[in-house]
């Protein structure tokens, strides 16, 4: 695999597992990068994102797995089985059940990098009836320059299997809508996933994600949150120096 792709990776995995963070703790989350049309790299199963290391990355082949997100059903033992075949190398650790979902976001177009995790703030509201507004609303500018103008939400489902085809359809929608991929996906009474062309433009959207979840939380104990209306919202995202803002973050 690229050397310089795999550290990223690495790097990218210290800094969503940093405890201080609350991102997620012991084996939650996973991460993931492509390395080429063919192949991508996914954090091994029961291994922890601020401890991951080399030996705890699996390269895995994309025909390995897309196919199965078109599968009415497979049993558990293979899913497993296709997991484990999807191995460039059979010496490599078995895969994230979630690979599947990291897959096919790969294959997005822009998208490089994928970041899974368990933020306790965006937990706090996508197990709660308040996941619409929060995906749907922004209250600070920021939030549109780094997570975009709104959140897909993905109703929850058994991870594995199902979630990524419940992401794929979900996601589907919204790109046939604002024709772009997400930057931000939540998944209620799970956590979230963050995407981008760098590992830059994941920590952005996940750490300003977990900001406007602790506002919005904060917001909504004071009073009753205040939101941008739509004009605004619509203005700060096509704002030129919006873009070169983002440009210069790495976003």
């Amino acid at each position: 695999m690229a050397a310089s792709t795999l550290k990223q990776l690495l790097d990218l995995s210290h800094q969503l597992g940093r405890e201080e963070r609350k991102l997620a703790i012991l084996g939650e989350g996973n991460t993931s990068a492509r390395i080429s049309d063919d192949t991508f790299i996914v954090k091994a199963s029961g291994s922890s994102l601020s401890t991951l290391q080399a030996g705890q990355v699996a390269k895995c082949r994309f025909d390995g797995l897309l196919p199965a997100l078109d599968s009415r059903k497979m049993t558990d033992t293979e899913v497993d089985d296709a997991l484990l075949a999807s191995r460039v190398s059979t010496k490599s650790k078995k895969p994230s059940v979630e690979a599947m979902f990291h897959a096919w976001l790969l294959t997005l177009p822009g998208v490089n990098f994928v970041g899974h995790t368990h933020p306790i703030a965006i937990n706090s509201i996508v197990a709660t009836s308040h996941t619409k507004a929060f995906a749907t609303k922004r209250i600070c500018p920021d939030e549109i320059v780094c997570c975009g103008a709104e959140f897909v939400v993905v109703p929850y489902v058994d991870p594995g299997l199902k979630l990524a085809q419940a992401i794929r359809k979900a996601v589907t929608a919204y790109v046939k809508r604002v024709a772009r991929p997400p930057r931000v996906i939540l998944l209620e009474n799970h956590g979230m996933i963050a995407l981008g062309a760098s590992p830059a433009a994941v920590m952005a959207a996940t750490l300003m994600a977990v900001k406007a979840a602790e506002v919005y939380i904060g917001a909504s104990t004071v009073g009753t949150p205040r939101f941008l209306t739509p004009a605004t919202l619509k203005r700060i995202e096509g704002r030129p120096d919006e873009h070169y803002r983002r440009k210069m973050l790495g976003l």
